[in-house]
């Protein structure tokens, strides 16, 4: 079963909303971020950036800058820019981009239900990572920010929450200047917010799309919170943290692309002739080329796009890890000719998302890169059935948009 439970969000004054919200923390630099904020001084920024308001020289992840944090909360909240609801509720949010709406459940998911993988992963995270948004909920006393979730659709979960949307006034609705709406609906009945919850019970498996380490992060100060009081029931708010939940019909995943420095001191023809071992290779008269199926990549090098298709040989389709093209590509030709081992670590290599376009892959290469990857995007149901399978995808395989607005609700622990 899968527990999605109410919460009391704190979320802004209706008036304050579109001045609130913000892009999620990890999708920026500091400098990114204070200009972002500049003239804003409602912006989430101040709570899940909230070294923008202090001096530059500081280190990011001091506990002057978590501080600052829980103290932007309360001053928010003493101005009423932020307010706590009164009741228990789900909510639904609702985010349109490119005329593609995507409708999520925000509620609160069980700790133990990561730690028995209710809730399945498909990456591993980083121990420095985790250890920032720790001291961030746990210092603040607050998820400030949601997991992305998702769950295979649902009829019932989705005609309830249609019926909802259509007979009611969602609290906000308004597009913010990267042209994504937001609209967030209080489910306000009990009697809906039981059904809903109980509808959840009945779904097997909830998956993260987004949002690793904010997840073990969050579960890491449950954890916390529960050595500190022995006593706990199971029933206190830091046994639970708060996430987006959309059913994966309405998910799209982006291409998540690949931009190398060097082509590890071989010539061009010399690098072409090698990748044409594991890969047919045709020039594209007309660039860019964006791979329109699997096993198909397109490469930018030296001014001209080529079509990469991968041999049969190299795909195997029996392994639901080994025949997803970021393994493809990192096994036959990033790792054995062009010498990046470990794409974690390799400072020779970048990624760029699919929303920045082809054309950023191109500027990649004018400015500071040698050769460009483009790849075909991960499917949802790929991203299932690996996490099904316990196990974890290559790093950096999906990029999903649009981004979850920061700051629209909190879930206090």
């Amino acid at each position: 079963m899968a527990i999605v439970k109410p919460f009391r969000a704190v979320r802004p004054a209706k008036e304050y909303a579109k001045q609130v919200i913000s892009l999620p923390y990890d999708v920026m630099n500091r400098e990114e971020a204070a200009l972002m904020a500049e003239g804003n001084p409602y912006s989430f920024l101040h709570i899940c950036r909230s070294e923008i308001d202090l001096p530059h020289e500081g280190d990011p992840y001091s506990e002057q800058v978590y501080a600052k944090a829980r103290e932007n909360i309360d001053g928010f909240l003493t101005d009423e820019i932020l307010i706590r609801d009164e009741e228990p509720m789900l909510y639904i949010y609702k985010q349109i981009m490119d005329g593609r709406a995507q409708t999520g459940i925000v509620g609160c998911v069980s700790v133990d239900e990561y730690r028995n993988d209710t809730i399945k992963k498909h990456e591993f995270t980083r121990v420095e990572k985790e250890l920032d948004r720790i001291n961030h909920f746990d210092r603040c006393n607050t998820n400030t920010e949601p997991v992305f979730l998702t769950y295979r659709d649902d009829k019932r979960i989705r005609t309830l929450v249609e019926g909802w949307m259509n007979g009611h006034d969602p609290e906000y609705d308004f597009t913010t200047k990267d042209g994504v709406g937001h609209a967030l609906w209080a489910i306000t009945d009990p009697e809906a917010v039981a059904l809903l919850s109980s509808l959840f019970g009945e779904i097997d498996s909830l998956y993260i799309a987004d949002g690793h380490h904010r997840s073990a992060s969050a579960v890491k100060v449950g954890e916390k919170r529960r050595a500190a009081n022995p006593g706990y029931t199971g029933e206190e708010e830091f046994n639970f943290f708060m996430a987006v939940i959309f059913p994966d019909s309405d998910l799209k995943v982006f291409d998540y692309n690949r931009v190398v420095k060097d082509l590890n001191g071989f010539s061009k023809e010399e690098f072409l002739q090698k990748i044409s071992e594991k890969f047919t290779v045709e020039t594209v008269e007309k660039g860019p080329y964006r791979p329109e199926a699997k096993h198909l990549f397109g490469m930018y090098l030296d001014g001209r796009w080529y079509k990469l298709a991968a041999k049969p040989e190299i795909v195997c389709e029996e392994d639901v890890i080994r025949c997803l093209d970021v393994s493809i590509l990192q096994e036959n030709l990033l790792e054995p000719v062009l010498g990046i081992k470990d794409p974690r670590t390799d400072k020779r290599i970048d990624f760029v998302g699919g929303i920045r376009g082809l054309e950023e892959l191109e500027r990649r290469v004018a400015k500071d890169m040698t050769v460009a990857f483009a790849l075909h995007p991960v499917s949802i149901s790929d991203l299932i059935a690996v996490s099904d399978k316990g196990m974890v995808m290559p790093p950096k395989s999906t990029w999903f948009e649009p981004k979850l607005g920061s700051g629209l609700f909190m879930h206090e622990l």
